[in-house]
Parts: C-alpha cells; sequence; structure tokens
C-alpha cells in the first residue's frame, strides 16, 4: 500500500474519493432486460438465461423437494456453522422487534404506532465468484422476524448451502434466476414469480443499476449500493498482521473492493506493508485481492482527533478501531456502517455470525442510511383515538390553527363534534 504521510485537509476529498462510474452506460444496457422482462415475463427471463447464461431454465423455479435435500448434501461442520450463524443473527435481531406503546399526549388523546411487516419482500443472492449463503440469513433472518408473508428469492446459484439457509428463514418461493432480470421479475411480476414490494441484496453493477431503476417506477429498495469496503484505525497497541488480515479479508472481494488504513504511527504503517505482502501469496484469490491493495490507501496522520476527522468524512460500510480505549473512540464516531472494536473483532465475524446484520451502506452512504436490520422489513403505522373528553381539550387547538390556514373544512370536522357534544 501507497504510504501517504500528513495530508492536508484540502487533500482530503480526492484521497478519500471513491470510484466514479459511468452510470448512464449500464442504465442502457439494463433498461432493455427490464423491458423484455415486463412484457413477455417468463419467456423473456428464459431468453434472457440462454443469451447471458447459455443455461435453458425450463422450471424458473427450484423445487421444494430440492430445497428440502439440500440440508442432505451439506457436512456437519458447515451445518453446525450455519445453523450457530442463525441463532446469533436471530437473537441480534429479536430484541429489534418494536411493540406499541400508547402515548397520552393530552387527556384523551391517545396516539401509538404499531410496526407491520411489508407483506411481499424479494431477496436476491448473486452467483457470482462465491455462494453467498451467508446473505440469506441477513437478510431473511429479519425478514422472518417482521412477519414478512412473502419472501420471495431469487438466485443464480444452486449451492445447497444457500437453498439451506433458505429454507431455515422461510423463504416461500424460490428461484435460478439471476442479474438483472431477477430484479426485474421480483419488481414486476412474471406467470411465476410474484411481485414484490421492496428488493434486497447485493450485486453486480447491472443488478445494482435495475435496483435503482425500478425504485423510480414505485417498488422499494433496501438502500443504494457500491463495492465494499472497509477502513482501518490502528494505532502501536494494534497487531500488523490482523490488520493486514482484515485489509486482505476485504480486498478479495474484487478488484474495486475498497481498502483504507488511517493511523498515527509510521512504524505500524511500514510493518503492515510487510506483512500484506507475505499473506497476500497464500490467498486462492491473490490477484483479485492484489489489485484492490494496489489502489488503496495508507494514511498517516499527526492525531486522533485527525484521524476520527478523516474517518467520519470517509463514512466508511465497516470501520475496524484497532486502537486503544476502543470502544470510548468510537463514541466520537458518527459516519459508519458497522463498528469492529479492538484486535480480536475482525469484519469477517460481522459478516458471518456475530450477530449485526452485513448489508450496510457504501459508497459513503452511511452519512445518512443504517445498515439492514428488522426496520427495513417493516412499515411504521400510527395510530390515534380521541375521546369526548380529549375532544374537547384538544378541539380549540386544531381549530385555532385550522382557522389560520384558512382551511376551513377542517375546522368545521372538529367544530361540528363539540356542537355535539354541549
Amino acid at each position: 500500500m501507497n504510504i501517504i504521510a500528513f495530508p492536508d485537509r484540502s487533500e482530503w476529498a480526492s484521497l478519500l474519493a471513491r470510484p466514479v462510474q459511468d452510470s448512464s452506460v449500464i442504465e442502457q444496457r439494463v433498461l432493455p432486460i427490464l423491458e423484455q422482462v415486463r412484457t413477455q415475463g417468463d419467456e423473456g427471463l428464459r431468453e434472457l438465461a440462454r443469451r447471458f447464461d447459455n443455461t435453458e431454465l425450463s422450471n424458473l423455479a427450484f423445487d421444494q423437494a430440492e430445497i428440502e435435500q439440500a440440508e442432505g448434501l451439506l457436512d456437519e461442520e458447515l451445518k453446525a456453522a450455519i445453523k450457530q450463524a442463525y441463532q446469533n443473527i436471530y437473537t441480534f435481531h429479536q430484541a429489534q422487534v418494536q411493540y406499541p406503546e400508547k402515548i397520552e399526549t393530552m387527556p384523551g388523546v391517545t396516539c401509538w404506532r404499531k410496526s407491520v411487516g411489508i407483506e411481499k419482500v424479494g431477496i436476491y443472492i448473486p452467483g457470482g465468484t462465491a455462494p453467498l449463503f451467508s446473505t440469506v440469513l441477513m437478510l431473511g433472518i429479519p425478514a422472518q422476524l417482521a412477519g414478512c408473508k412473502e419472501i420471495v428469492l431469487c438466485t443464480p446459484s444452486n449451492h445447497p448451502a444457500i437453498l439451506y439457509a433458505a429454507q431455515l428463514v422461510g423463504v416461500t418461493k424460490a428461484f435460478r434466476i439471476g442479474g438483472a432480470q431477477a430484479i426485474a421479475a421480483m419488481a414486476y411480476g412474471t406467470e411465476s414469480v410474484p411481485k414484490v414490494y421492496k428488493i434486497f441484496g447485493p450485486g453486480n453493477q447491472y443488478v445494482t443499476s435495475a435496483k435503482m431503476l425500478v425504485s423510480k417506477e414505485g417498488v422499494a429498495i433496501d438502500m443504494p449500493a457500491g463495492p465494499s469496503e472497509v477502513a482501518v484505525y490502528a494505532d502501536d497497541s494494534a497487531v500488523p498482521t490482523f490488520v493486514a488480515a482484515d485489509l486482505l479479508s476485504q480486498a478479495e472481494h474484487g478488484a474495486d473492493s475498497q481498502v483504507l488504513l488511517v493511523s498515527t504511527s509510521k512504524k505500524f504503517l511500514s510493518s503492515v506493508n510487510l506483512t500484506l505482502s507475505s499473506q497476500l501469496d497464500k490467498l486462492p484469490r491473490k490477484e483479485l485481492a492484489a489489485q484492490s491493495i494496489a489502489n488503496s490507501k495508507a494514511i498517516l496522520v499527526g492525531s486522533q482527533e485527525e484521524a476520527l476527522d478523516m474517518l467520519n468524512e470517509y463514512a466508511a460500510e465497516h470501520l475496524i478501531l484497532s486502537v486503544e480505549n476502543a470502544e470510548v473512540v468510537s463514541e466520537k464516531i458518527i459516519n459508519a456502517g458497522s463498528i469492529f472494536l479492538g484486535n480480536y473483532t475482525p469484519e469477517s465475524c460481522g459478516d458471518y455470525a456475530s450477530g449485526t446484520n452485513h448489508t450496510l451502506p457504501t459508497n459513503g452512504y452511511a452519512r445518512a442510511y443504517s445498515g439492514v436490520s428488522v426496520d427495513s422489513f417493516v412499515k411504521k403505522i400510527t395510530v390515534q383515538h380521541i375521546t369526548e373528553e380529549g375532544i374537547k381539550v384538544i378541539g380549540p387547538t386544531v381549530e385555532a390553527m385550522a382557522e389560520a390556514e384558512s382551511l376551513d373544512a377542517h375546522k368545521r370536522a372538529v367544530h361540528i363534534r363539540l356542537q355535539s357534544l354541549l
């Protein structure tokens, strides 16, 4: 990694900038795919599978028997790991379920808010270079807890771990469809694929573009997405080999993954660079990781205050704090998707099994977006109930405000009730 020493604050914006992609080119390729699925339905999906994947999809849906048999195709160690991850993720997310709390704002005026699961949600799991069964858990479990009636899964992968995880989280229908066409199928519905109200899940730039385009047509999506990223803030209390491993665990996602290392110690940065090379050579995906590391930055700053300012400006998807008093330091972080504290909290644990969700805002969206949670799968509906006593108390307030806004019918809706109680 290139070490950049004591950059001036005026340089931060360019140093921390993510690569800019020309989305218009991708959109022009995706729009015909969306239109083909919208107009041709299942047959359009089959033709696109032949064209892009050289695959004949006689049956778009996974057979229930195939899903049920997936468990038997997994070795016991992996199956136990998936079950443990399921339990941890379920336990953490179950605490997010909110129950109505009635608030009396005035005598006789009671308000509350109830959470209602989104009836139909779609989960997309890419095939790509890795079977992301962990993402099935991360998206399916909060959907399960939220009480979503239909959980539709689309994936081009038939890996048994994906199908086993789908069964655990209560997926109601699963389809062997990938790419932008899978997003289109869930957004518009086809003869086989149900139309959903909100779509979740990662994917390449075509999938991301498809999600952004259908969101303009009224289909909700989880969040805008870009390449995965990690930022590490480390001091001399950190272990160089640990930090190097964390950087590489992110870099192996792909050549466009973002890796940032910030430290107040030049000696530490040099130590990380030394161990990076030796660890990189041992990785099966070293070519992808090497490209990501080559484009990454190690920044030497003069103080912790400067480091935190820089990290808050970057707003990382994943932020590792390998520093003394890490929890105290974390209180000063206001922009991040998920924070990992200390030498023994690798990002990998959050990716798989600690319990927190790994579907997080990237590309600086952590300044305004949260990661996926149970809240992502529910609507919050407010309720109010006003008694005869309550309308007498609140009525004059509403009348005065409605009259001031020249909305006489609003005033009258209250006034006739007050008159009826005289």
